[in-house]
């Protein structure tokens, strides 16, 4: 205490110079509009600088949050294309005869010839084999392999994947291949040579399997040429989605798969 008191004697002169300051300040701003409008405009300047930083660095924190929210609206509006109606459970999505579940890819293969992508959701999480894989942008591949907590996707971009696939603007179809050699670039067999192909046609999911429903981009294509037998098209197709660089997926699953693949297997 004494050294406070200390303090204030050896800087009283200081001391009474801010105070008769401060009240000369205040009695300025008081009596002239002009200078009270100055003060109050350079408050609102100091701290809305203030704010917009603190608000800036709370978005950075909150980025993940963020992401998780975009992914979830993300799937509503694909559910929307898919089905005629949705609602939300949790984090998977319900709608018609689809059920989109978000997730992230935490592991991703490209530049082997049998590529693999692993996915943070799993068996707890109702993810099951064969389940379709997707972006906004286009297909991902397939789920051949799950865990309780991690699911792997047998990609597009892996020599033994299959997808039925057809152009966008007729309904010739044939099968979605990789031949190891472009991560950009997949091709589409069996297109039947009277099939009226141009460069630039946009190639879509067929619908012809219980994985993926129809019209889920694909890409575009590249350039064509009639196989050995000259009946059939070999087409290049230029991916939509970058294959190197897949960060938020929807896992598809058709609700009725069970019950399509029941019928066809007794009609075999």
């Amino acid at each position: 205490m004494q050294q406070i008191i200390n303090f204030f004697i050896r800087n009283k002169n200081f001391l009474v110079f801010l105070l008769l300051f401060f009240i000369a300040f205040f009695l300025t701003v008081q009596s002239h509009s002009y200078h009270r409008s100055k003060v109050i405009h350079s408050a609102n300047f100091l701290t809305g600088g203030i704010y917009q930083s603190i608000n800036s660095i709370d978005r950075y924190f909150d980025l993940k949050s963020e992401n998780s929210l975009l992914l979830e609206e993300n799937n509503r509006l694909k559910s929307q294309i898919f089905n005629d109606s949705d609602s939300t459970v949790i984090d998977t999505i319900f709608t018609g005869n689809y059920r989109l579940i978000p997730s992230n890819v935490i592991k991703n293969s490209f530049n082997a010839t049998n590529n693999y992508l692993t996915l943070d959701k799993g068996a707890k999480d109702s993810v099951k084999v064969d389940l379709g894989v997707i972006t906004s942008k286009g297909i991902v591949g397939i789920i051949d392999n799950t865990s309780n907590g991690y699911a792997r996707v047998l990609s597009i971009l892996n020599t033994n994947s299959r997808v039925n696939a057809q152009l966008k603007k007729t309904d010739h179809f044939g099968t979605l291949t990789w031949d190891g050699t472009s991560p950009e670039v997949v091709q589409l067999i069996d297109i039947p040579k009277q099939a009226p192909l141009t460069a630039g046609d946009t190639i879509m999911t067929g619908g012809r399997s219980t994985i993926f429903p129809k019209g889920i981009p694909i890409g575009t294509v590249n350039s064509f040429q009639l196989d050995e037998t000259e009946n059939y098209y070999t087409v290049q197709i230029k991916l939509f989605n970058d294959m190197t660089n897949v960060g938020h997926v929807h896992i598809i699953e058709n609700i009725d798969s069970k019950e399509i693949r029941n019928l066809e297997t007794q009609n075999e």
